[in-house]
């Protein structure tokens, strides 16, 4: 039977009170997937492709099930842990992502939006900072680049990507810088992470 007169979980529960209730209900886990998929999916494919991320967003929502019962309930907001998890799949498939990036950089860049004509005017606009930019990406130890694309990317704050990496906070701006500082000698002095404060 339905739950009448009461609003969806999925808009009135917050991502930790989902996870505690997946504890009970292990069916409740299903409307985290509803709400951050799309995330998790927009990014893996920018990192690795559409069909890796297929995968990848797959492995990170079982990861994720399994794990839910280590998941710290103080965080309201999961997307961060989800991004974390799938950061460590990303691994996996790192010569995958480096290839990627060299093949974008002789193409002139990466192809990362989502209809025809911002696609358009992305290259109309951005075609002289992609291809060094993927050059740059490619060049990044792992762990920075997986520190600039979720600070980049995913728009998390400093302390959320500490959070999903299971890293210090200083360990997040130093690797940030190092990882902006290769960025930023190849483009010149154009920075694109530098609209994110911590």
């Amino acid at each position: 039977m339905g739950r009448p007169n009461r609003m969806p979980l999925s808009t009135t529960l917050s991502d930790a009170a989902l996870i505690e209730r997946s504890w009970r209900d292990p069916e409740d886990f299903a409307l985290l997937f509803d709400r951050h998929a799309g995330h998790i999916h927009r990014y893996v494919a920018r990192r690795l492709g559409d069909d890796t991320a297929d995968d990848v967003v797959s492995e990170t929502f079982l990861a994720a099930f399994r794990q839910r019962r280590d998941y710290n309930t103080a965080r309201p907001e999961a997307l961060p842990w989800l991004y974390g998890i799938a950061t460590n799949f990303i691994r996996r498939h790192q010569r995958a992502e480096i290839h990627r990036y060299k093949a974008y950089s002789k193409m002139g860049g990466l192809p990362d939006a989502d209809n025809a004509v911002e696609q358009a005017l992305e290259r109309a606009s951005a075609h002289a900072v992609r291809r060094p930019l993927t050059q740059a990406l490619a060049s990044l130890k792992a762990r920075d680049r997986d520190v600039l694309l979720l600070v980049a990317w995913a728009d998390l704050t400093y302390e959320e990507v500490a959070n999903a990496l299971s890293i210090p906070i200083g360990t997040v701006r130093s690797r940030l810088n190092r990882a902006r500082a290769i960025v930023r000698n190849v483009l010149g002095s154009t920075d694109p992470t530098t609209e994110q404060t911590s």
